[in-house]
């Protein structure tokens, strides 16, 4: 590889935008559970065992195994644009004897699925990469279930850190009702809930 392509891949990893699948190596890094633990994030989710979750942009998987572990009679998809980083994520779930998972490719502005088919969906440190997020959030309503959660989880450093204040607009505007903040000022996690309109 060369010297530039090595430059641009360590400026888009340490910028905005999306995270680049050549340094997923820097996701696991063993302080990161420092700032926000896997567990804590799993434990934020308000699903049931039975839940269908959907993760946007799991990266290499880091937070994954910990929320399929949560729904142990449920499903967990994982959607990412880069197909590297689905890979990478599922053999991390595969490595921990994980099977309740499928993976999928798509952008996040339009989700490839049913109407209803998700209790919840959840990113962590994506929401901020996301440049369409009008289309985003109305597809996240879509695809959620009456009453589904929207989980937001930002932390520093992360370079698109999104301010929780700046987050529950976003998804007021969209029809979205904060539900709990969780964490700090630094290191949160915003549910909210998709607010059922009563039409059939």
């Amino acid at each position: 590889m060369k010297i530039s392509e090595q430059i641009g891949i360590w400026s888009r990893a340490f910028g905005r935008g999306v995270y680049p699948y050549q340094m997923t190596w820097f996701l696991d890094l063993p302080g990161r559970g420092l700032i926000m633990s896997a567990r804590t994030v799993a434990g934020r989710l308000p699903v049931r065992p039975d839940a269908r979750v959907l993760e946007i942009g799991p990266g290499s998987g880091y937070y994954s195994v910990q929320v399929a572990k949560r729904v142990p009679d449920g499903a967990l998809t994982l959607l990412d644009i880069q197909p590297e980083m689905l890979e990478k994520s599922a053999s991390k779930l595969k490595a921990a004897g994980t099977s309740n998972f499928t993976i999928k490719q798509a952008d996040a502005k339009i989700l490839p699925f049913e109407n209803e088919s998700f209790d919840a969906i959840f990113l962590v440190t994506v929401f901020g990469e996301i440049e369409d997020r009008a289309s985003f959030l109305s597809e996240a309503s879509r695809v959620l279930k009456a009453n589904g959660v929207l989980s937001i989880t930002e932390h520093h450093p992360d370079p698109d850190f999104e301010y929780a204040d700046a987050v529950s607009i976003s998804l007021q505007k969209h029809g979205f009702v904060p539900l709990q903040k969780l964490g700090w000022r630094w290191a949160y996690t915003l549910n909210a809930v998709k607010v059922s309109t009563g039409e059939s």
